[in-house]
């Protein structure tokens, strides 16, 4: 139970004390009347004695009474009524609430700090948690518990009002004061007068009430004097007169009104009466509205017997306690008005009317002074002492020697006595008649009856031995009598007497107090003496802590007839639970639950909301749901009937934000009752900021902002460039991609450098994004948010009127220093006037389906630069069902507006020590967008651009330039991904056609007719066609007329596109980048973005091979300066492989190769060897042909130094029509090959830059590595073949021609190249290592790259005719050429001696000797021609090998290094014929 003020021995003393009644006279009751009060009124603060008092037992024993109070009363001699007596509990209990602003009680049960005695709910529900600071002041103190004052004024007005009954005499009078006035004629016929009436009543059998201890009832007389205004001396007088008839114990002159109650108005007296009377006479009008409409409805004792309909019960006395509830109050949706029982607002009248009388409260005590308050407090204690104890002291006597001279006699014969004089007595009962014997009656004069009164008198004067031995022998013979109403009186007080007993001579025996208990219910049917005997007993098993059996006690006593009293009951078990040594959190809570479901049956609404309230503090958070939901549904409810409803509004937007394990119903009507309290509450407020509304949920971190307008699709063939929109998924990677691409083409259009305010931009902005900086948006632009909404019920929602809530300021970004600012302003109040500074669309309906995510996106069109801020969304919110066309008028009165916040939190923050020790976020800006003045605004088409190629397939595209914008259009550029791609083609180039229309069927090379002949050769230099830098091929420049594209206008230019050389799908993103002529200082640029997807089929793999050439031209056929010339540049032979690896995907029939080019800036092909004829070379599907074809340097007169940088273009058509290499676009895509992988690393060279880059050593620098590139320069061949093709294709029942070109770079002699480049080996994971690796050796040239240092050749006559018989020695002059292929000087050996001396060789080639010196040693410079004439020496005719000179060579710079054998020519046979 909770901790009460009074002491369990005081309380239990209090409840039971003598009862003294009171009959005045008319003008006695006039002069107390002076100071507002009854003269039981007057005396009631003083009616508890300072001083003890003392009697003596039948012992002789002295007794002390110490802190007596006695109970003087008026008489009344009409019996109480039920309804009466609960109706003025029931005021009692609603007048007494927890005080308003008072300091929480914070109590520390287990793991719980609870706030028990807060009257507010605030205090106690989870969204308040204020009591934690409460607690911490609270700390100091030892022991801190909940204390409820409105049980303990419940508890004393219902034992104060307990009706007297035949089987106690406790509330019985044991007196009467007669009460004259001095100034009454003739005072003693007023006292003589008074005793007769109080004969009357007592003894007349006329009254039934009010009931009287025993007959001769002692009889005080009073004469009361009026100080101000009566006479004084005759009051003595007339005193000592009473003193002469009455005795000086039984009569009194009490003198009061020592002052007018006008003068001395303004002197503050003391008001004892204040806290005895105004628990009755005094009440709060605004808590006394709910008391008074609760009498209708609480069930009373005897209700059948009272005269009162059975049925007018609580309504809802059948449902379950945990049932929600259904709404009673005519307020809710969906009720008739005449449910409406407890509706509040029928108090109003009478809160009205008595609003007059009781907003002061009435003086009372005017007349009275301090003395006159001693005078009355005197007065009680010589009545008490001299005429009540004495009283009471002879009545013990009295009935002590009646009972002690009746113990002689024997029990049969003391039970013939019985029978004998107990006339009236019922006979005895037996024990199977035990449930009728409740209306056994003992007349007045039975010896039972006289113990049990001996035992009532002990008790109130405090002698509690001998009150007990009383009452257990009254016990006995009750329960022999089977009189079950009186046994089970003697067992409750006799466990209380045993109770009170000082120095404990035997235990509480608790089975009393059940027995009694279950006696009184159960057999008797009298529950309000159960109730005082559960009262009494529950305070003492408290005090000796044995809070278990006080629950149990308590709960037992719950029944249906009485919800109040079952509610304080549930209440007082609940507070036992958590008093416990081991607090049990859960059933105090459950128990509140219960307490407050009765409580809010009896109208005590704000108890209700209290015990509610402390239950939350047990049940939130744990996981409880379903009780969770029901507790802040009942205190919404109730909060909502008390009128607070903010309150109330809160507890149901707690059961809507949380995810709700409820039924759909259910949910439906949480909703409603929310919509319906937040309706109610905003028309009580009146105008003001928009409240928030918890539905739908708001994923704030979600949302998303996209800048600009939504792109036109495609009409016919244009095709519109993708850029950004809301449908994309954001990528990380992707997003990077296009960042890196925009930093290139930012750096080229500011000369290779990237401005420090650079800014990338972002169109759509996310959670994923930097949104550190505040983004820029352009006026006149809109602005898109994506909000993400969550309906977390199992109903639809219906959200109507949705669109964004902004803040917006004024500012003027034309003036350079920054611009004025303006007034700020906001769209919370006014919507429609605002629309000519930033338009705000409004959605007119939005549904969101049962546990849907849904997405709105809103849209406001700026039409001021400035600062915007976007704070939230505003909308109605509506329950989403659908019904009849009433349904939809409830629907239209159900609907609310309110908005939510959008509240983003930015990135945490990781970069200082602070930051990673402490947990910081950053801003994020993506809803704060900054309003900038106009920018050109570019629209991209693509006409005939294809989804499909074949692998090196040309196609040409048109593309379309639109400015749609007002403001002028400069700068334009596009870079890309792939630059190797496409092209725009060169500043050179002939672009006619010059429209779409006109080039459907043309070819997209510039051919020239011509029939195969030596290669066309032709010298192009890179800067012709863009070829500076990586940068410069990546980031291309798109000619405008004069610069600027205007406002409206349009730029239609062709497109070429190849085919990449990998199948598959290629995703090829293009970024178009563009300025303003005006500069402004916010954005400096805009970009567009296009992703195009290209599908590349197999087409044509090209192998090539480059072979050197050991064969000498003719003499006959060419001069010896052409000879000369011809053999310083060498030729070699190239072959070429073409297989068809077309899998007819694309319907290929087959392929043409049209023409074979090369580009190099030393070699170029000269004549074709194989094929023969003017006719190109067909492929069907997996067919291979080979090529042949004669490859020479170029001549020096082709490389002057001004063209040291150009490259050489030979075009071999094999048809009749020559396709011109070195134009737009094979040029283009020659120059552009390979650009995809050094763009991806980000490598600055691209095409022939590795080429043109490389250093060419001087002898000076020549160090091992110079070394070794000039002999790798020896087998390099910088040769690059372009094979053009054409392709037939049926399609649609039509042929087509397709046209294409693929690369093959030749790098090394004697090395196959290939089209299509290997893919890589994965590669292997790679160790960590913790130690330096060891620098690798200077590489060194291999063997092979050293063989090719000097190209030899022998030259001799086929056949050599001889004389052998004339002439035994034929000597033949052999000429061997030695030609230094490296750039660098050279040492040769040439050993002529045999090295094989096998005889197989001997016999195949049989054996000749070289005349002259067998070994020479030469050096040749760079590139030098030697000839060495030699003569070979024959002895027989036959065949011979002259191919057996040995040549070593090394450079002549490395010491170190040793002479490497060359390469030997193929075999050099030679026949000797004899003549």
């Amino acid at each position: 139970m909770a901790q009460c003020v009074q002491l369990v021995q005081e309380f239990i003393q209090d409840s039971f004390v003598p009862m003294v009644a009171v009959l005045c006279s008319e003008d006695a009751e006039r002069v107390t009347r002076k100071n507002n009060l009854s003269f039981p009124e007057l005396l009631r603060p003083f009616c508890r004695l300072t001083s003890e008092g003392h009697l003596r037992d039948p012992n002789n024993q002295v007794v002390v009474v110490k802190g007596l109070r006695i109970s003087v009363t008026g008489i009344n001699t009409r019996p109480p009524q039920s309804p009466e007596l609960h109706r003025l509990l029931s005021q009692a209990v609603s007048v007494c609430q927890p005080p308003e602003g008072s300091p929480a009680n914070v109590i520390t049960a287990g793991d719980y700090d609870l706030n028990i005695s807060d009257r507010t709910v605030k205090a106690s529900v989870p969204w308040y948690s204020d009591w934690k600071e409460t607690l911490t002041q609270l700390s100091s103190s030892k022991y801190y518990t909940a204390t409820t004052p409105w049980f303990e004024t419940y508890r004393e007005n219902f034992l104060q009002s307990m009706p007297a009954s035949e089987h106690e005499f406790l509330n019985h009078y044991l007196a009467c004061m007669l009460v004259v006035s001095s100034r009454e004629a003739v005072p003693t016929e007023q006292f003589l007068k008074l005793s007769q009436e109080q004969h009357q009543i007592q003894h007349s059998g006329e009254y039934t009430h009010p009931k009287w201890f025993i007959p001769n009832t002692l009889k005080y007389y009073v004469l009361l004097h009026d100080i101000s205004e009566g006479d004084e001396q005759r009051a003595d007088s007339v005193y000592e007169d009473m003193k002469q008839r009455y005795g000086t114990q039984g009569c009194y002159l009490l003198k009061i009104n020592s002052r007018s109650g006008s003068t001395g108005a303004d002197e503050q007296m003391p008001d004892p009466w204040s806290q005895y009377l105004h628990k009755t006479s005094i009440h709060n009008p605004e808590l006394y509205e709910e008391s008074a409409v609760s009498n209708a409805v609480e069930n009373n004792i005897g209700a059948e017997e009272d005269g009162l309909d059975p049925s007018i019960k609580d309504g809802v006395s059948e449902t379950h306690p945990l049932q929600l509830d259904h709404p009673t109050d005519a307020g809710y949706p969906g009720n008739d008005a005449s449910q409406s029982v407890n509706n509040v607002d029928e108090t109003r009248p009478q809160k009205q009317a008595s609003g007059t009388s009781h907003t002061s409260p009435t003086p009372r005590g005017t007349c009275l002074t301090l003395n006159d308050h001693d005078h009355i407090r005197q007065f009680i204690q010589e009545f008490t002492f001299r005429g009540l104890l004495p009283h009471i002291e002879k009545n013990i006597r009295q009935l002590n020697d009646q009972l002690v001279s009746r113990k002689g006699l024997s029990r049969s014969l003391f039970s013939a006595t019985k029978k004998l004089f107990g006339g009236g007595k019922v006979p005895e009962k037996s024990i199977a008649e035990l449930k009728n014997t409740a209306g056994l009656l003992y007349p007045s004069e039975a010896p039972e009856l006289q113990i049990r009164k001996m035992a009532d008198l002990c008790f109130l004067v405090q002698h509690y031995e001998l009150a007990y031995n009383c009452y257990h022998t009254a016990k006995k013979d009750f329960l022999s009598d089977q009189a079950m109403l009186y046994a089970a009186g003697a067992l409750e007080m006799a466990a209380v007497a045993a109770f009170l007993q000082s120095g404990a001579p035997r235990p509480y025996p608790a089975h009393y107090m059940d027995t009694a208990i279950q006696t009184y219910r159960d057999v008797c049917k009298n529950m309000l003496l159960a109730e005082r005997c559960c009262l009494l007993s529950a305070e003492i098993l408290k005090s000796q802590a044995k809070f278990s059996d006080a629950a149990t006690l308590l709960i037992k006593m719950t029944s249906e007839d009485s919800d109040l009293r079952s509610a304080l009951l549930l209440e007082q078990a609940a507070h036992c639970f958590i008093n416990m040594r081991s607090p049990m959190m859960r059933k105090f809570a459950f128990h509140m639950i219960l307490a407050g479901h009765r409580f809010s049956k009896a109208g005590q609404k704000r108890h209700a909301l209290r015990c509610y309230s402390q239950a939350l503090q047990v049940y939130k958070g744990k996981g409880w749901t379903l009780a969770e939901d029901h507790i802040n549904f009942t205190i919404g409810r109730q909060s909502f009937t008390l009128r607070q409803p903010e309150n109330a509004v809160a507890a149901f937007r707690h059961i809507l934000i949380n995810d709700s394990k409820q039924s759909a119903v259910q949910q439906a009507a949480f909703l409603r009752e929310y919509l319906y309290v937040y309706k109610s509450m905003s028309q009580l407020s009146g105008d003001g900021s928009l409240p928030q509304l918890p539905l739908p949920c708001l994923h704030s971190s979600q949302t998303r902002v996209f800048f600009g307008h939504e792109r036109r699709l495609a009409e016919g063939e244009k095709q519109a460039a993708t850029h950004v929109t809301l449908e994309q998924e954001f990528d990380r990677d992707l997003s990077q991609l296009w960042r890196e691409l925009e930093e290139r083409v930012v750096s080229v259009a500011n000369r290779g450098t990237v401005p420090i305010t650079f800014q990338p931009s972002q169109c759509c902005l996310n959670s994923q994004t930097d949104n550190l900086r505040y983004p820029l948006a352009i006026v006149e632009e809109p602005i898109i948010v994506e909000v993400v909404f969550r309906n977390p019920l199992k109903v639809p929602l219906a959200l109507s009127a949705l669109s964004l809530l902004w803040k917006f300021t004024l500012k003027d970004f034309s003036n350079p220093q920054g611009g004025a600012t303006g007034e700020t302003i906001s769209n919370e109040k006014e919507t429609t006037a605002l629309n000519d500074i930033i338009d705000t669309q409004v959605i007119p309906e939005f549904t969101i389906s049962p546990e849907e995510t849904k997405v709105a996106r809103l849209k406001l069109l700026p039409h001021k630069t400035g600062e915007l801020h976007v704070l939230g969304v505003v909308y109605n919110l509506g329950t989403g069902e659908v019904g009849n066309s009433e349904g939809s008028l409830a629907e239209d009165l159900m609907c609310v507006r309110g908005q939510q916040n959008l509240e983003i939190q930015g990135p945490r923050l990781n970069m200082t020590k602070e930051e990673k020790t402490s947990v910081r976020y950053g801003p994020d800006r993506r809803l704060d967008p900054i309003i900038t003045p106009p920018m050109p605004l570019l629209e991209v088409f693509f006409i005939n651009f294809p989804t499909g190629l074949l692998c090196g397939e040309i196609r040409k595209a048109w593309v379309e330039f639109v400015n749609v914008s007002a403001v002028p259009l400069t700068g334009l550029r596009v870079g890309s991904t792939h630059p190797e791609f496409f092209t725009f083609g060169s500043a050179t180039s002939d672009l006619t056609p010059v429209t779409p229309t006109a080039a459907e069927h043309c070819s997209a090379y510039k051919t020239v007719a011509m029939p195969p002949s030596v290669a066309t050769v032709s010298l192009v230099s890179p800067a012709a066609f863009g070829v500076t830098s990586g940068d410069q091929l990546v980031v291309t420049e798109i000619p405008l007329s004069r610069g600027v594209l205007g406002p409206g206008e349009a730029l239609q230019i062709p497109l070429w596109l190849r085919g990449p050389d990998q199948e598959g799908v290629h995703e090829i993103n293009f970024l178009f980048n563009y300025e303003s002529t005006e500069k402004t200082a916010k954005l400096s640029h805009r970009v567009l973005r296009h992703t195009a997807f290209i599908c590349a089929s197999r087409s044509l793999s090209v192998r090539a091979t480059a072979s050197r050439s050991n064969t000498l031209h003719g003499r006959e056929r060419e001069t010896e300066e052409q000879q000369e010339a011809e053999e310083k540049n060498g030729s070699m032979l190239v072959f070429v492989d073409v297989e068809n690896i077309n899998t007819s995907e694309a319907g290929v029939r087959e392929f043409h190769i049209v023409q074979v080019s090369s580009s190099s800036r030393q070699w170029r092909l000269h004549k074709c060897i194989n094929p023969v004829g003017d006719k190109d070379s067909k492929l069907a599907s997996r067919e291979r042909g080979k090529l042949c074809f004669k490859a020479t340097r170029c001549r020096t007169e082709e490389a002057t130094s001004d063209a040291a940088e150009k490259y050489t273009f030979a075009d071999l058509n094999l048809g009749n029509e020559q396709i011109v290499s070195s134009t737009t676009p094979c040029a283009d895509f020659f120059f552009r090959r390979g650009l995809h992988s050094e763009a991806r690393r980000g490598g600055m060279s691209a095409g022939g830059a590795s080429q043109m880059q490389r250093k060419s050593l001087t002898p000076q620098s020549w160090t091992d590595d110079g070394g070794t590139s000039i002999v790798k320069k020896c087998s390099e061949v910088e040769l690059d073949i372009i094979v053009l093709w054409k392709a037939y294709v049926v399609e649609d029942n039509k042929q087509l021609i397709l046209e294409g070109q693929l690369h093959v770079a030749l790098q090394t002699i004697g090395k196959e190249s290939c089209s299509l480049s290997q893919k890589e080996e994965t590669q292997e994971m790679v160790l960590l290592k913790f130690k330096p690796d060891v620098p690798p050796p200077v590489s060194k040239p291999s063997l092979e790259q050293l063989s090719h240092l000097i190209k030899t050749c022998l030259h001799y006559p086929e056949s050599y005719d001889h004389p052998f018989p004339q002439k035994s020695l034929c000597t033949v002059p052999v000429t061997l050429t030695l030609s230094n292929c490296s750039s660098a000087q050279v040492d040769v050996i040439v050993d002529l001696r045999h090295k094989t001396t096998s005889p197989e060789s001997l016999e195949v080639h049989g054996s000749f000797s070289w005349l002259g010196q067998t070994q020479y040693k030469l050096q040749l410079q760079a590139q030098e021609v030697y000839k060495l004439f030699l003569k070979a020496c024959f002895f027989q005719a036959g065949v011979y090998n002259l191919g057996t000179p040995r040549v070593f060579a090394k450079l002549a710079q490395t010491s170190a290094m040793c002479e490497t054998s060359q390469q030997s020519a193929m075999p050099a046979l030679i026949i000797i014929n004899s003549i």
